[in-house]
């Protein structure tokens, strides 16, 4: 072992250590002030996916890293131990007709009102009350419904009694709120112990007046979407002290007092420093302060608001603020980034970088690696297909300014491309001390979406892998959200991908309609005891099962591209199931098949046609279930490849952003271990009939 390699683990022990104490023994977060660590909750929303941390390597990364209550969330959710609950602990068979998917409509769906819907690119907020076991009272979800506020129709909801496990009615509306005639159409957040939400909302019709909103909310027995509260805004010296359920609203506004609008922009919260960042319309970006510990105000000093772009001045997406290089880096639709010192108001302006949708969503940023993602829908080059523009993933170095980046290629694109949402990161890369590992985005903004594997090593990018076409139509792709859950001993995958199109969608179960399809992701680990019937996804984009398990070499190994194939990997023996898909060929009656032909048995899993020497049997066999194992089948010989490493689900419209909550302890109730989205469009709500949906989905129902 080097010094240097010596000097990582002992640092990673340490820090690690650190956190044990802090988190696990006591439940507790750096939520408020960095240095009085308080009893915490977990609260997961939109911004928890656009700030996130490699592992640290110096003295001084952890020493930042120590006072940024961020880094000790994500550090939860990568290092808990997780209990599956006993509804989660296999993958669910539902046969339909000829098809096989490994999920059901959802554990609940709920109705949040005709075209109710969190919004493209927009997710739910999720509270877990404690780390340590779920709560049926006290942890819950929040939504945003789209919709004006009304008597008759909420703008934002919240549940409780959210699992399987919880009794009486799952879920229960746990509040409900017109927040005066508002329209909602960003992602809500909370604050660190549970108590408050905000977001950025605007008055309905075309020319909308923004406003931040920050509510105190109050359970209640009575509220339901179809009958909400009003709330109606105390002044903000009031909201301190106002008795919930209460709100304040804090206007949008120029320097000069013009209210602006804000459809676009979240909130990102600062736990540290109590402060919200949010943008609005005409590239003004807005400091709100003493959001959750004070009376709110728009801080109106030190060049505050500020407008990014006076010259060309456009709609903001959503900012991010990273605490250890103490920047806010937002884009904008007009295709431009901007970063700038919230100290000194000095901003940096990256050239247009989006000649399409613009960038719709917030970047990604990588504190400890000192990395900023951003996500492009038209790159403005002639460079793809022939002649077309590409959607692309560009990469600046914090520490290099705006001026300089890479890029790297995820599709063509268009003159009018469909947005490029944010990707999302492997547990392999937030787990890294280099920042080493994969990034998926659902890319190809001028054509049918394709999911994309983009390689980072040490920082940069790498040759970009093209995976699984998902939609047989030229639509649009939801953010891609990735699941990983290193406990969940039952599932052959440990981690998903979920990303959803809003038509053409080549799922099983979506019949070329919208459709949620989720996709095994599980990175290869070195020096790790692998177990029969596990898999992951190799360097090609292909499945790999454990035949015999073992202790896997200390490199990558030379993984066989051939179907059926095996590779040797220190003591393990992996077999090669075949490229991901997002749906697979069904078998069939009576059929000539050809030799190395894979189908999905009726029980879920790849089957190939290893030898052929007449027709398919008249009626379906009764298939094997062991890996390697062979089935007799007519004059076809059939070897199991194992069980499917993808699923699906139809959704009106597509879907919203997926928010996950897999951070469940021991003594969880039956049914924790959740993700939550809503559709796009109305379908059938298995509560309250037709409309938007409010979906909850346990891990085993997508799986």
């Amino acid at each position: 072992m080097t010094g240097n390699t010596a000097r990582q683990r002992l640092l990673k022990t340490a820090f690690s250590s650190t956190a044990l104490i802090l988190m696990t023994a006591f439940g507790w977060f750096l939520i408020g002030h960095a240095t009085a660590p308080v009893r915490q909750g977990l609260p997961t929303d939109w911004s928890h996916r656009h700030l996130i941390f490699s592992q640290p390597t110096t003295p001084e990364q952890a020493a930042r890293l120590k006072q940024d209550p961020r880094y000790w969330q994500q550090w939860y959710r990568q290092n808990a131990t997780r209990v599956l609950a006993p509804d989660s602990v296999e993958p669910i068979a539902v046969h339909l007709g000829d098809t096989w998917s490994r999920n059901r409509v959802g554990d609940w769906s709920v109705n949040l009102g005709s075209g109710g819907t969190a919004g493209a690119g927009n997710f739910p907020a999720k509270y877990s009350f404690r780390t340590t076991t779920a709560s049926c009272t006290n942890d819950y979800v929040v939504f945003a419904t789209g919709l004006a506020g009304a008597s008759n129709q909420a703008s934002i909801v919240a549940y409780n009694n959210l699992y399987s496990g919880c009794g009486g009615t799952v879920p229960q509306v746990y509040w409900a709120y017109n927040t005066n005639a508002g329209v909602i159409m960003t992602s809500p957040v909370i604050s660190g112990d549970g108590t408050q939400i905000a977001f950025a909302q605007t008055t309905s019709g075309s020319s909308g007046l923004g406003s931040l909103a920050v509510l105190k909310f109050l359970p209640s027995a009575t509220d339901t979407v179809i009958s909400p509260t009003t709330l109606l805004p105390v002044a903000s010296t009031a909201y301190r002290n106002c008795t919930a359920p209460c709100m304040v609203e804090i206007p949008l506004v120029t320097s000069h007092g013009v209210q602006l609008d804000d459809r676009t922009s979240s909130a990102f919260p600062d736990y540290t420093h109590d402060i919200l960042w949010v943008g609005s319309t005409v590239s003004w970006l807005h400091q709100i302060a003493g959001v959750f510990r004070g009376n709110p105000a728009e801080v109106t000093t030190g060049g505050f608001p500020v407008q990014l772009n006076p010259t060309n001045p456009t709609t903001l997406s959503s900012p991010v603020y990273d605490y250890t290089s103490n920047t806010v880096f937002v884009g904008d639709y007009g295709g431009y980034v901007y970063s700038l010192n919230p100290n000194l108001v000095n901003v940096t302006q990256s050239a247009q970088i989006d000649h399409g949708a613009g960038i719709v969503a917030g970047p990604i940023v990588d504190g400890m690696a000192e990395q900023l993602y951003v996500f492009a829908s038209n790159d403005g080059t002639t460079l793809c297909a022939g002649t077309e523009p590409c959607s692309a993933v560009f990469q600046f170095s914090i520490t290099a300014g705006l001026a300089l980046s890479t890029k790297a290629v995820v599709g063509t694109s268009a003159a009018a491309p469909a947005p490029l949402f944010d990707g999302a990161f492997d547990s392999a890369y937030e787990a890294s001390s280099n920042a080493t590992g994969n990034l998926y985005v659902c890319g190809n903004t001028g054509g049918p979406p394709i999911l994309y594997q983009v390689p980072i090593s040490g920082g940069v990018m790498q040759a970009v892998v093209a995976g699984p076409v998902i939609s047989n139509a030229t639509a649009a792709c939801s953010p891609v959200t990735d699941l990983a859950n290193p406990n969940a001993t039952g599932f052959a995958n440990s981690e998903w991908l979920f990303a959803s199109t809003t038509a053409g969608g080549l799922g099983s179960n979506c019949a070329t309609g919208a459709c949620l399809m989720n996709f095994g992701d599980a990175p290869w680990q070195h020096g790790t005891t692998y177990v029969a019937g596990q898999q992951v996804l190799d360097s090609n984009l292909e499945i790999q099962n454990v035949l015999t398990g073992g202790t896997s070499g200390a490199t990558h190994p030379t993984w066989s591209t051939t179907v059926g194939g095996n590779t040797t990997d220190g003591g393990v023996h992996w077999l090669n199931q075949g490229t991901l898909a997002a749906s697979y060929t069904a078998w069939q009656a009576l059929h000539l098949y050809t030799v190395n032909t894979t189908i999905i048995d009726s029980n879920g899993y790849i089957e190939l046609a290893s030898s052929v020497a007449g027709l398919s049997g008249a009626t379906n066999p009764t298939w094997k279930t062991t890996l390697n194992a062979n089935t007799t089948d007519g004059l076809v010989t059939w070897k199991n490849l194992g069980p499917a490493a993808t699923a699906s689900y139809a959704s009106a419209g597509g879907t919203s952003g997926i928010i996950l909550d897999n951070v469940v302890g021991s003594g969880t109730l039956a049914g924790a271990s959740q993700i939550y989205f809503t559709t796009q469009g109305n379908q059938t709500c298995a509560t309250g009939g037709t409309g938007g949906c409010a979906i909850q989905a346990s891990q085993s129902a997508l799986q």
